[in-house]
């Protein structure tokens, strides 16, 4: 018989969503446009495009896809364009349901909901001497929403919401004058809402700098450099607001976020050990330093390599070891495999258009493992590296929901997937002491797949009547997986079943 274990009444049990996949109401209440409400729908096989337009009028678009370069035409800048369709418009309209969503939440027992700020919907154009007070006006709505239910706000300040004037004029993340411009924004959000919200993350997936620079840092030109500079900027922003946040409210807590994977080289000859372990650096930087609160040598000998050159000064690196993360947060979803041996592997039937596949695992319609042992491979290589407190802020399974005629959905893959991710994160706490503060899987209700800008690939407890151009009701339908969570965290975790 498996042995079931309960976590601590005072863990964290909730959902994640983020604004530009979620929110909607693009153009209402003042708000200002941000780096995706340019970024158009995509699918499994056909890359998301940032729509752009040069000062004598050429129009165009350039594929997004994750793990590259990216790099818009000479003199382009991102704008809107007619004929696309931009699904960060509407999302799910969280914007018009939010009463709706967090009653949802609370019927599951939440205690927590992870949400992002639209940063230019508090900011129009980013850097605003004064808020827009309806932008405000809005998230007091929705955070004394989640009060009422007793519901814990965990709020991430960038998500991929950059906004797009500052895109625009600055060239995003790569200029050092975005520091204090997140800096003010950040001063404004965490002095307005101060006494109801307490956990912040500062960017989401902060080494998204390296696999999407757009989407990660608002760069059009994602050049190594840039991607250096716009890496480090981020850090000392990050640094300061910590610093500002506990000079705020001593409650104040500010986390990290961190994409993470688990890497598992495919055959025992030394050659992939050190791809995984290459791999494991290019992913683990920005931990090292954001919560680490020091350059790793092997980051700077890298740079010394590709000749990159720093605009920095002395006191961000004293900012950056004075003010690491409070708490790292991280997304899991799967793991990967690597081999210098890619013949080998694709003679056995192993190798596939996302890559090398583990033999021992299941594998999605969009090429993701469902790997059983991910989270506690997790939260033990983050714990014995910063012996930080950790939190799980994104893990669950995108799959092609099918709604019934009695608006059912029938589930049960994702039910057994969470399934194996919660028993292995109640492992990693139970049986290897991992200090965990919560789990907030990805996503409370359906929202569009930031990585293919779809609606098929839905992720979320609760079903929404949309498809993929952006037709439907937008009624909402508890799934399976709605009930059974809701189970879950009655027992703590101790009723998986």
């Amino acid at each position: 018989m498996t042995k079931t274990y309960s976590m601590p009444k005072d863990f964290y049990w909730g959902g994640a969503s983020a604004a530009n996949q979620y929110e909607g109401g693009y153009q209402e209440g003042g708000k200002g446009l941000n780096a995706i409400d340019v970024l158009t729908n995509g699918s499994a096989t056909e890359p998301r495009k940032v729509t752009w337009k040069t000062p004598d009028g050429k129009t165009g678009t350039t594929a997004m896809t994750w793990g590259n370069e990216f790099k818009l035409p000479e003199g382009a800048k991102p704008a809107l364009l007619d004929g696309y369709y931009y699904p960060s418009h509407e999302g799910t309209d969280f914007y018009h349901h939010y009463k709706e969503d967090i009653k949802y939440m609370a019927d599951m027992d939440f205690n927590m909901f992870r949400l992002s700020l639209n940063w230019s919907r508090i900011l129009p154009n980013g850097d605003d001497e004064k808020p827009n007070e309806e932008g405000l006006a809005f998230y007091d709505k929705v955070f004394d929403e989640c009060a009422k239910y007793g519901i814990e706000p965990l709020v991430t300040l960038s998500h991929y919401e950059t906004p797009l004037s500052l895109i625009n004029r600055f060239g995003g993340w790569k200029d050092r004058k975005m520091i204090d411009i997140f800096v003010h924004y950040a001063d404004i959000v965490m002095n307005h809402y101060k006494g109801k919200v307490k956990y912040w993350l500062t960017f989401n997936e902060i080494n998204a700098m390296d696999m999407a620079p757009y989407m990660g840092g608002g760069l059009i030109d994602g050049s190594k450099q840039n991607r250096a500079q716009g890496a480090h900027n981020q850090f000392v922003a990050s640094s300061k607001v910590v610093k500002l946040a506990h000079e705020i409210d001593q409650s104040n807590q500010v986390g990290q976020m961190l994409a993470y994977s688990a890497y598992y080289p495919y055959t025992a000859d030394p050659a992939d050990q050190i791809l995984v372990m290459k791999a494991k650096q290019e992913m683990l930087f920005y931990s090292d330093v954001q919560t680490g609160g020091r350059y790793p040598e092997y980051r700077l000998k890298q740079y010394e390599r590709d000749g990159i050159k720093l605009d920095d000064k002395p006191e961000d690196y004293e900012l950056i070891k004075n003010y690491p993360a409070d708490f790292l947060s991280f997304s899991c979803y799967t793991s990967n495999v690597l081999t210098t041996h890619e013949a080998d592997a694709k003679a056995n039937g192993n190798v596939s258009a996302g890559g090398v596949k583990n033999p021992y695992l299941a594998y999605n319609a969009w090429g993701w493992a469902t790997d059983p042992d991910v989270l506690r491979i997790a939260l033990n290589d983050l714990w014995d590296r910063y012996h930080k407190p950790l939190f799980i802020v994104e893990n669950g399974l995108g799959w092609g929901d099918e709604l019934t005629e009695d608006h059912k959905v029938h589930d049960d893959y994702r039910i057994n997937y969470l399934r194996a991710q919660i028993k292995s994160m109640e492992e990693a706490v139970n049986e290897d002491g991992i200090p965990l503060m919560g789990y907030t899987m990805w996503s409370a209700i359906d929202l569009v797949s930031n990585g293919t800008g779809e609606m098929k690939k839905r992720y979320g407890f609760v079903y929404v009547d949309r498809d993929d151009k952006g037709n439907g009701s937008l009624k909402r339908y508890p799934k399976d997986s709605f009930n059974w969570y809701k189970k879950v965290i009655a027992s703590h975790g101790e009723d998986l079943d």
